[in-house]
């Protein structure tokens, strides 16, 4: 296999464009990439296009990645779509890997982009609760309410509303918190630290949707979601597109004096397991890790998949950054802010950057981009030598049905 170097990257402003297609979100996204790499159009030659919720939603099936590049004049080259849920777009960075790693093609083209606003919000939440096993969605919503209070109750957030006033995933996240903190005695104050943070890092990112910042007491005060989460501690629907350009080393000598080269990019889905044994957060971290020659204490920053503020705190655990149970007090320590030994989430996150499901992954690797090339502005990292992405999707019997860990070095 040979080297492979990321040498451009692009993304748009995420956010709510009711009045903006996804043709229109993609061309930003791909036009900021490709002068990032100093390259043109016709330099492509393969593109592969992340999208989960188009079909739903916009009513664009099959062919999203040939109507959306081709209106902005790229065609005549190998197309792929992959649709992976919030994985979508980090398994189309996995798949460009592959191909200019095997040698098949030197240039290639990673888009992630997403439309999930729309004029009927019930629209949007079906699509992203579709996400699971539908046959057995019923049992799956009844266990995670089933350890909650009476539904209507407005602290615990009520079972009500689940996949129509707001995203299923809001509820299965919740029951995965409660569960850490009988467990851990992890409390619902560092869950809203973490969100904390990640609102503080999005103000500091001029893409991120939201750049309000919070304090803890406003994030525990904000309203219920379903207990322990409230609003402010959840990542918002959205719209936007990031796009990254790949190629091989020796193009990427010609290209750019400051090259990233992927060190790991590795896709996995889940699997049937006992309870303790390993989940698909801890397998793809360790497979990651073994094929970049790295470790956790090597990396600089990490991208992780916040869907919820206690989703944060046990990826910490998962990928390897602090041992099983102290993720809360890993984020008291200080550890995993700007400033700290490992940021984590210095975009914003998902709570703040927002999640537009198809964009996440290459958003997460345009921030990393961004990072290690020193140009993230007041949200640098000093001395940032490696990066580390993780972007799940999806949930079957209580964990991711798909994750992808990607390890970017200077």
């Amino acid at each position: 296999m040979r080297n492979v170097a990321v040498v451009g990257a692009g993304m748009m402003r995420f956010g709510k464009y009711l009045d903006r297609g996804l043709k229109d979100l993609a061309r930003e996204a791909v036009e900021g990439a490709l002068e990032s790499a100093g390259v043109d159009k016709p330099a492509l030659q393969v593109a592969v296009v992340g999208n989960a919720a188009a079909g739903l939603v916009t009513g664009q099936e099959m062919v999203r990645a040939q109507v959306m590049l081709r209106e902005m004049g790229l065609g005549g080259i190998p197309m792929v779509n992959t649709e992976n849920a919030c994985a979508s777009s980090s398994t189309a960075f996995h798949l460009a890997w592959l191909y200019v790693a095997s040698g098949m093609y030197d240039v290639a083209l990673a888009l992630g982009v997403e439309k999930l606003y729309h004029e009927d919000k019930k629209r949007s939440f079906a699509a992203i609760g579709s996400a699971v096993d539908v046959e057995i969605m019923q049992k799956i919503v009844a266990a995670a309410s089933a350890d909650r209070k009476p539904a209507g109750d407005a602290e615990a957030g009520g079972a009500a509303g689940a996949g129509e006033s707001r995203s299923l995933f809001m509820d299965l996240y919740a029951a995965l918190a409660r569960d850490h903190m009988r467990r851990y005695g992890t409390t619902k104050e560092q869950y809203a630290r973490i969100a904390e943070k990640n609102h503080f890092n999005g103000s500091l990112n001029p893409h991120a949707q939201y750049r309000e910042r919070y304090t803890v007491d406003e994030i525990l005060a904000s309203p219920a979601v379903a207990e322990p989460l409230t609003r402010l501690m959840c990542s918002p629907i959205g719209d936007g597109a990031a796009a990254v350009v790949l190629c091989s080393e020796e193009k990427a000598r010609q290209l750019t004096t400051k090259p990233l080269w992927v060190r790991a990019s590795v896709l996995t889905t889940g699997q049937d397991h006992g309870p303790d044994d390993p989940g698909i957060g801890d397998r793809i971290a360790a497979a990651g890790y073994e094929m970049a020659g790295l470790g956790p204490n090597d990396v600089s920053l990490a991208e992780v998949h916040d869907a919820t503020a206690p989703a944060e705190l046990v990826l910490y655990e998962e990928m390897g950054f602090c041992p099983r149970g102290e993720g809360g007090r890993l984020i008291d320590s200080g550890h995993t802010s700007l400033g700290g030994k490992l940021p984590v989430n210095t975009s914003g996150g998902l709570i703040s950057k927002g999640h537009p499901i198809g964009a996440t992954g290459t958003a997460q690797l345009y921030e990393v981009f961004l990072q290690l090339r020193g140009e993230a502005g007041e949200r640098q990292v000093k001395g940032a030598k490696v990066g580390l992405t993780e972007n799940g999707g999806g949930m079957i019997r209580g964990e991711n049905a798909v994750a992808s860990v990607h390890i970017l070095s200077v």
